[in-house]
Parts: C-alpha cells; sequence; structure tokens
C-alpha cells in the first residue's frame, strides 16, 4: 500500500480528527492497519481474548519488565512494521489510549530499544505478565 493510500485510509477512519504531525498520523495508520482489527479503532478490544488498549498499557509499562513486555507480546513482536515504526505506534497508542494512566516520568519508546529484544518474542505472555504484575485479574 503506497503512503498516499495509507494516509488517506487514516483520513477516512479519523472522521475529521485533527492529528499533530506526519509522524502520529502514521502511526495512527499502522495501528489501524496492524492492530485496529483486533483491538480496534478506540482500543477497547474484546477482553479477554483480546486485551484493552485503553488504560492498562499505561500502568504496565510502569512496572518493573512491563516496558519490555508490551512490545514482546504475539501481536507487537510479529507486525510488519520496521522497529521505527512499531515504537511509534506503542508511544501513540500510549499516548491515545492510556493517557490517563501513563506516568508523568514516561519515557517513549525508541527504535533502538524495540530493535534489542523484539527478535525475542515472548511464548508465553500470560505465564510472563504474572511474574511481572502478579495475579492479573
Amino acid at each position: 500500500m503506497t503512503r498516499s493510500a495509507r494516509w488517506l485510509l487514516a483520513a477516512l477512519s479519523i472522521g475529521g480528527w485533527m492529528v499533530p504531525s506526519l509522524a502520529a498520523t502514521e502511526a495512527r495508520t499502522d495501528y489501524l492497519i496492524n492492530c485496529g482489527g483486533c483491538h480496534g479503532v478506540d482500543g477497547r478490544g474484546a477482553p479477554p481474548q483480546v486485551p484493552s488498549l485503553r488504560g492498562e498499557p499505561g500502568r504496565i509499562v510502569a512496572v518493573a519488565g512491563g516496558r519490555d513486555y508490551l512490545y514482546r507480546v504475539p501481536g507487537p513482536s510479529q507486525a510488519p512494521l520496521s522497529d521505527a515504526a512499531l515504537a511509534e505506534v506503542m508511544n501513540f497508542v500510549l499516548r491515545e489510549f492510556s493517557r490517563d494512566t501513563l506516568d508523568a516520568s514516561f519515557v517513549p519508546y525508541t527504535t533502538e530499544e524495540i530493535s534489542r529484544r523484539r527478535g525475542d518474542p515472548l511464548l508465553d505472555p500470560l505465564a510472563r505478565r504474572e511474574e511481572i504484575w502478579g495475579s492479573y485479574d
């Protein structure tokens, strides 16, 4: 899909929402194309099979091991996106859907950070989440 076609898709999906930059537009478009089919345009998901991205990632990224966990779960780790594009999508998801739970000290994901561990996806994300988080109810 060409960049202009992707931008058009984002514009149609956004329904007039103004975005602050081209990078934000591309991240939203990448989210819609690669994540929105399961998590929904609004990030609500279909719990428990498809987790909601509203609020929870902001809490997860703040705990030890949570930052790494978020991009190594099957969806992000296997998305057909470059590491740079995935970093932008992760930052978009956190700022768009978890703004209220995102700690003020949050540092955005970088391409280098994603590149270091993305190739080592979590084989059992539920078990890893319990190790990091404890019971997840």
